[in-house]
């Protein structure tokens, strides 16, 4: 096989580009968001005086739980995994609805909403952007090294 026909692999001792970082940053923010939530959440369910004990507790765990997505994306994308691009762009198309639903409220929450859309949004142009995509190793369809080309 010449050097022509190897595929470039991202070069783990290179440098880790901007875009990458910011992205794993703002997916890492995301989810220390959800854990800081879960655990205000539990902690009002566990010693404050809430409508619904369990509902608060169940909220709280739930939020935990549900950290674990963008955190592990974030770490992913720090180590230039090729997997943790797919978590941590679902983990942005969850954020848009809810930061839909922040936006119809007519309270302090508007703000939040305008903030976790922002967020989203950035985040999901740099993890789809082509810099990102190469520095995680990612290539498009059809670009497969299938072994079967002359």
């Amino acid at each position: 096989m010449s050097s022509e026909q190897t595929p470039a692999v991202p070069d783990p001792a290179g440098p880790r580009p901007r875009r990458l970082t910011y992205a794993a940053a703002l997916t890492g923010l995301e989810g220390l968001a959800l854990v800081v939530g879960g655990v205000w959440m539990l902690a009002l369910g566990v010693g404050g005086d809430p409508d619904d004990r369990q509902q608060a507790v169940t909220g709280g765990v739930t939020l935990i739980v549900l950290a674990l997505l963008p955190l592990l994306a974030a770490r992913g994308l720090l180590g230039r995994r090729g997997w943790s691009r797919g978590p941590a762009v679902i983990t942005q198309i969850m954020a848009l609805p809810v930061a839909y639903n922040l936006l119809q409220a007519d309270s302090v929450a508007i703000p939040a909403g305008i903030a976790l859309a922002v967020v989203a949004v950035t985040a999901l142009v740099l993890i789809v952007n082509g810099e990102t995509t190469r520095a995680l190793g990612i290539r498009g369809p059809g670009n497969a090294d299938t072994g079967a080309r002359k």
